[in-house]
């Protein structure tokens, strides 16, 4: 199985997924620069945790922003994980000043007001299709990992692959052709992770 590319761009998380993807028999390259990035990955996956401004500004100083774009628009299999969801849309609450880069339509938003932030711990996930390869090997809702204070809104609700409730219903997930990308952590949600993971590298 050819190298997974792993984008460093200092959001945390990277050694979990390495060895989430480790423990799959897959090797992983790790990239934390433009000038690094290889013509032609197999596959991309694009973690994060922390802010999206910093993870968004910090990326384009790396010269990683125009590499995502481009592997995604040429058809390579690509994942992104929590902040790395987030970052493929056009902004977010967060960092109204800064903007992400869109190559979804639509932004992320705050939970609404009242209940506990961050969003910590195990949920379901309900599929939109659960025939997609995506979810196959899986429970009908299988449970994942979440930590996050911030989520999605596709203004195509097509976009939308899975959904998860926390008093109000989120795009727990984004499918679109090549494209994959969650809010919840794989690589910290044991078997249906592992799963998940899998399915993607057999792209």
């Amino acid at each position: 199985m050819s190298a997974t590319i792993l984008i460093d761009y200092g959001a945390g998380n990277l050694r979990s997924v390495a060895n989430a993807l480790h423990s799959l028999g897959t090797e992983v390259q790790v990239v934390s620069s433009g000038a690094d990035f290889p013509e032609n990955p197999a596959r991309v996956i694009l973690p994060g945790v922390g802010s999206f401004g910093d993870s968004m500004q910090e990326l384009t100083r790396r010269g990683l922003a125009e590499p995502v774009r481009r592997v995604i628009a040429s058809g390579v299999p690509f994942l992104g994980i929590c902040v790395g969801y987030q970052l493929l849309f056009e902004g977010s609450e967060e960092s109204p000043t800064v903007p992400g880069l869109g190559i979804l339509p639509g932004q992320v938003k705050r939970f609404l007001p009242g209940k506990k932030i961050p969003h910590m711990g195990w949920n379901a996930v309900r599929p939109v299709d659960p025939q997609h390869p995506c979810w196959a090997g899986m429970d009908e809702n299988p449970y994942f990992y979440y930590v996050h204070s911030y989520f999605p809104v596709p203004a195509d609700a097509n976009l939308i692959a899975a959904t998860t409730e926390y008093e109000e219903s989120f795009a727990a997930a984004v499918i679109r052709d090549n494209l994959w990308a969650v809010q919840f952590h794989p690589e910290k949600s044991q078997d249906s992770g592992l799963q998940l993971l899998r399915n993607f590298l057999a792209q």
